[in-house]
């Protein structure tokens, strides 16, 4: 399973901060130091600090062999998130742009929203907000409703 965890390019393990690469996919996000200073505050606004976040965007088979190895799940999902401390915060993120570009087909917006939206959602998880049950889903979809906000009115 090793093999599936890429190599962080350009970054000593010990480096804090939020890093965005790519495994499977060629991929950057627009306008990353926005996006980053965006989850930073929004990091700080839920009373946690950032010691290091990995941002990997990948594909839906590489999402689907963590889903069944880590997490004994055999479905395809946008994201997972993996916190390894709660405070200050070390995780990795892993999402699938193909299953981010399938929803944000579906619903009918861009990619950019739905991606912003699922990255969100990803810090969101790691500051304690769960979506298991329906009354947790209307608090995280709240929260991420106003951070959505907030980096639409930085724009």
């Amino acid at each position: 399973m090793e093999d599936l965890i890429p190599d962080w390019p350009e970054t000593e393990e010990d480096e804090s901060g939020i890093y965005f690469t790519s495994n499977d996919v060629v991929f950057e996000p627009s306008d990353p130091e926005r996006l980053i200073n965006w989850m930073l505050n929004t990091i700080d606004a839920e009373g946690y600090e950032l010691n290091r976040l990995d941002i990997v965007f990948c594909s839906d088979e590489f999402l689907l062999e963590i889903n069944r190895n880590h997490l004994d799940h055999d479905y395809y999902t946008d994201i997972i998130t993996f916190p390894l401390n709660d405070n200050p915060l070390i995780a990795e993120i892993y999402i699938s742009t193909e299953r981010v570009q399938e929803n944000a087909t579906g619903l009918n917006i861009p990619f950019e929203d739905e991606l912003h939206r699922v990255m969100i959602h990803g810090v969101l998880h790691l500051c304690g907000y769960d979506d298991h049950e329906d009354s947790d889903i209307k608090v995280i979809r709240k929260k991420e409703e106003d951070y959505l906000r907030i980096l639409a009115e930085e724009a």
